[in-house]
């Protein structure tokens, strides 16, 4: 059964800032929602091989080996085959610019032979609503249309398809300079059936230059361009462009570790991404993105609870409903079970939230445009709330399902959002709780300095009482909690770079966030390492004036990435890529931990 699945890493994703598609190096799409990134899958054979769906394009030749990538400085995916026979490639790509009044709404996969002859086999097996509802098939001129109960989804090509078992299957030979062009799109698109080679070019052409124009906005010039060109590219594809919202990943219940079950679903945004977000943004010169971004967090809190709290995540719509739940008919990716769509973590209390929500608009306000009083009306409720708050245990950055605790980052994070809070109402002369704000934020960092600091391991710790290593704490320095070079922070760098064995976080470089035996977090089974942590990792060292250290670090990572630049959210020990792909997280804290090292090396 797992030989019937492509390993994470060998994806590649294409998208229209709506929704995305999943394509295996070997032509498959395997993961496809539609119409938007969080709604039920057509695509998901990356969840279930056998019941799934999937629209695969495959050269019928022995020996047969593949190559991705991307179309320079684009979100265009070019697959390439090449065998004896012949050699063939596969342009895959969603339009995003306007098509006859209206924004082009599919997938187009453009197939070409540019040696020899091969013969091909296309096979489009479309699943809906995660493989729960039947549909039924209408064949018409030029195209097919699918008619499940609630979508209609239509396949437009030239080429003569037959039903076998359960998919569409059709066989065909192409020659050199011969292409076949394959259309998928929903029931908005009113254009005729498999349109044709100037209308297609022409398509093409407009796509790539909407995403060249929008990437030579970046300021960015620094050592890891292509690198940073990659992750900004990717960012803007995982951005929803209706509200402004960016998924943490598109992918849902991709698991941690193979066979086991924390399986998530990530197609969602998460109020914790929102600093770092903006920073990253911003930092290389996407005002626009930052700003729609900062829209989105402003109607959240426009929205906020009456006493004055948010929620952790939100629907990239703005809904607050993200009911979980398991899909038990699914097999799960190399049966990786439970299969969950939805999230229980948006009903947990997450402390840590309203610092990076007030970092997010200090940084904003600093560095973009100044914020409006209406509000700072909302913001300074939500700052009462945390400084009369800041004592309760929470479930904390990783949203543990083992009981809330006194974790030192969310503690952190209260006084982050006291201290940017202080300084907004300072730049703007904005009303506020001066003193009960002063007072709480120097309390908060003595109750710090006095409980999540232990002496035996010289270094701060998980919680308070606790003696285990948290890769949270890498963090201290990027918000300023304390100096990068402070010989406490230096204590935890330290403990943090030992190996497991030694107990610390560190293996080969890479950096797990902490470690499940010292530090249960209430789930069964093991994971890999997260890469975000890797790149706070050499964030930390770089502020720290380890250069060499950090650069090494940096580009060792680099070598972990997938052989289109991406990232998922973990790395195995074997270098496998574990967790919901690509993973926007990660790419902002690259693009972050780039910017800075670039920084101080020009300046040593």
């Amino acid at each position: 059964m797992r030989n019937q699945y492509e390993p994470i890493e060998d994806y590649g994703v294409i998208g229209n800032m709506l929704t995305v598609a999943l394509v295996s190096r070997s032509g498959s799409i395997d993961w496809f929602c539609y119409p938007h990134f969080d709604s039920p899958s057509i695509f998901g054979a990356i969840l279930d091989a056998g019941k799934g769906g999937h629209f695969r394009i495959t050269p019928q030749v022995r020996d047969l080996s593949y190559k991705q990538l991307y179309w320079a400085d684009t979100n265009i995916l070019v697959t390439r085959f090449l065998a004896a026979e012949g050699a063939a490639e596969i342009i895959d790509y969603m339009p995003v610019v306007p098509q006859e009044g209206h924004g082009y709404d599919g997938i187009i996969r453009q197939l070409k032979v540019v040696r020899g002859e091969m013969k091909f086999r296309a096979e489009c097996k479309p699943a809906f609503n995660y493989a729960r509802d039947p549909h039924e098939v209408e064949f018409q001129e030029g195209g097919i249309n699918f008619h499940s109960r609630k979508l209609t989804l239509r396949l437009a090509s030239r080429v003569k398809w037959q039903r076998q078992e359960g998919a569409l299957v059709s066989e065909f030979t192409l020659k050199a300079g011969e292409s076949q062009t394959f259309e998928i799109y929903g029931p908005a698109q009113d254009q005729q059936p498999g349109m044709g080679k100037a209308q297609s070019e022409t398509l093409f052409r407009a796509t790539v230059d909407f995403w060249r124009r929008w990437l030579h906005k970046s300021q960015y010039h620094g050592r890891w361009r292509e690198t940073v060109n990659r992750s900004a590219l990717l960012l803007k594809l995982l951005t929803f462009e209706p509200t402004g919202a960016i998924v943490a990943a598109p992918t849902c219940s991709l698991p941690e570790v193979i066979g086991g079950t924390r399986n998530w679903d990530y197609r969602y945004t998460w109020i914790r991404d929102s600093a770092f977000t903006i920073y990253a943004l911003l930092r290389i010169g996407f005002v626009e993105e930052a700003a729609k971004f900062m829209s989105f967090l402003d109607a959240r809190c426009h929205e906020m609870k009456q006493d004055g709290t948010l929620q952790v995540m939100y629907g990239i719509d703005g809904r607050h409903s993200l009911e979980e739940e398991t899909l038990d008919h699914l097999e799960g990716y190399k049966g990786s079970r439970p299969v969950r769509i939805g999230n229980a973590a948006y009903k947990q209390l997450q402390l840590d939230i309203y610092g990076e929500l007030m970092d997010s608009v200090y940084l904003y306000n600093k560095h973009g445009d100044p914020i409006s009083y209406d509000l700072w009306t909302y913001l300074r409720r939500l700052t009462d709330w945390v400084a009369a708050n800041w004592e309760q245990k929470d479930d904390a950055i990783w949203e543990v399902r083992g009981g809330r605790r006194e974790f030192v980052f969310s503690k952190m994070m209260c006084w982050v959002a006291l201290d940017r809070a202080l300084r907004l109402a300072s730049q703007r002369a904005f009303p506020a709780n001066w003193r009960k704000w002063m007072e709480t934020r120097d309390r908060i960092y003595e109750t710090i300095m006095s409980r999540g600091w232990n002496p035996k391991r010289n270094a701060f710790v998980q919680s308070f009482g606790s003696d285990s290593l948290d890769a949270s704490a890498l963090l201290m320095p990027l918000v300023r909690f304390v100096a990068p070079s402070d010989p406490m922070m230096l204590g935890t760098l330290d403990a943090i770079m030992k190996p497991p064995d030694e107990r610390g976080l560190v293996s080969d470089g890479l950096v797990f966030r902490y470690d499940l035996k010292e530090s249960p977090d209430g789930l069964k089974g093991r994971e890999g390492t997260f890469d975000l942590c890797t790149f706070w990792l050499v964030e930390a060292l770089t502020r720290a004036g380890k250069l060499d250290d950090a650069r090494l670090l940096f580009e060792h990572m680099l070598a972990y990435a997938n052989h289109l630049g991406l990232y998922a959210e973990q790395t195995s020990l074997q270098g496998q890529a574990l967790g919901n792909f690509p993973q926007a997280f990660t790419h902002l804290a690259l693009i972050s931990a780039a910017f800075n090292l670039d920084r101080h090396l020009d300046r040593q």
